[in-house]
Parts: structure tokens; C-alpha cells; sequence
């Protein structure tokens, strides 16, 4: 685990592919940090990149309350099979099937049903993948996973919905998270590994 800022208020870190990020990323902060840390937002098991934490009660409020005002900005980028459009900016409406822990796209509003939106830039398409940089406007479970995937564009090694790619966990990122902080508004970066375009690309 990589930590990319910590004050007395909050920490900012890489969470690794195959880590809880309510409870198992609370523990590994708790043994290198020490102190409390409380959960803002999570990612799924098998999403690595920057997650930001509380390190005490009222800081984890005034940060739930950001994120539920739409201030707090995430960034991803994935790779994903066949060839997206350059950008596009999709609304739909996702339904959660809890037994099966998969989430489905459906056409009318009922029960369970959220709204979900992102945006995404297309980097570049190579050997029939697209690298993406997303923004995502709502953070809805496997949002960014079954959005490209109801549209016939699984994320490479994402199983889950889709890809028969030989990789075992999807390639998604979290790259960005940007939120107002004590008057200021502060900025959280790192890109993985595996994403090969230049990190200019992503501020242009």
C-alpha cells in the first residue's frame, strides 16, 4: 500500500488489487499510521488505485457531505474491449441484484433502481482495446464496469460482465480524486502500470 498524503485529518492512498477497502485497507493504514481511520467511499475488491480516508469523526462527515453535494470529482481509466466512441457522456438506470452481486442496466425506474452517469475520453484504441479516462457523476456499484459493458464493452478481465480476456481482474483504475479541502481544492493522482499512454494526455 502506497500512501500519497496524510495530515491529521485525512490520508490519501493507493489500495491494492484484492484488499477490502472498508476493512482490510483500515487496518493496513492502522499499522502503518496508526490511529482511527473511517471509510468516505470504497472501490470494488478487485480495483486498485486512490482512496481517501478520515482519520477522525468530524472530517469523515464534512467528507460525506462533499461527496453527497457532487464536489468530490473521481477519475478513472480502463481498458476495455473493442472500439469506444472518442468521448460520450451516458445515463442509465442500474439495478443491483444482491444474491448474484451483479449489476444490470434496465429501462424504467422501480425499487432499487439508481440513476448512473459518466463521462469518458477515449486515449487511444490499439489491438481492438480502448484505453478510457472516465469521470464518473454518481458512484454506483460496478457502475463503470456494467455501463461499458451494456454496450458491448467489457473491461478487459472483467469476467464478471463479459471479457474473456486471460487477465483475472479488470483493468480499472482509480487515477484522480479532487475535492475542496480547508479553502483550497487539493488533488489526489497516480496511473497504474499498465496504462501506457503519456499522463500529459490526461490535462489536456
Amino acid at each position: 500500500m502506497e500512501i500519497l498524503y496524510s495530515d491529521k485529518d485525512i490520508v490519501s492512498c493507493i489500495k491494492p488489487v484484492g484488499v477490502d477497502s472498508e476493512k482490510q485497507m483500515i487496518e493496513l493504514l492502522k499499522n502503518e499510521l496508526k490511529g482511527e481511520f473511517f471509510p468516505v467511499h470504497r472501490l470494488d475488491l478487485n480495483i486498485s488505485g486512490v482512496m481517501i480516508y478520515a482519520r477522525n469523526k468530524t472530517t469523515a462527515a464534512s467528507l460525506s457531505k462533499i461527496i453527497q453535494d457532487n464536489q468530490m470529482i473521481k477519475e478513472y481509466v480502463a481498458a476495455v474491449h473493442g472500439e469506444v466512441d472518442e468521448s460520450g457522456d451516458w445515463e442509465d438506470l442500474l439495478f443491483k441484484d444482491s444474491r448474484k452481486n451483479k449489476v444490470f442496466v434496465v429501462k424504467r425506474m422501480r425499487n432499487g433502481v439508481k440513476k448512473a452517469r459518466l463521462e469518458f475520453k477515449r486515449l487511444n484504441y490499439q489491438n481492438d482495446t480502448s484505453l478510457v479516462h472516465i469521470r464518473l457523476h454518481t458512484g454506483r456499484s460496478h457502475q463503470i464496469r456494467v455501463q461499458f459493458s451494456s454496450r458491448g464493452f467489457p473491461l478487459v478481465g472483467d469476467h464478471k460482465y463479459g471479457s474473456r480476456s486471460e487477465l483475472t481482474e479488470p483493468l480499472l483504475y482509480s487515477c484522480r480524486i479532487t475535492f475542496p479541502y480547508k479553502g483550497k481544492t487539493v488533488q489526489f493522482e497516480s496511473f497504474p502500470e499498465w496504462e501506457d499512454v503519456s499522463q500529459e494526455q490526461h490535462h489536456e
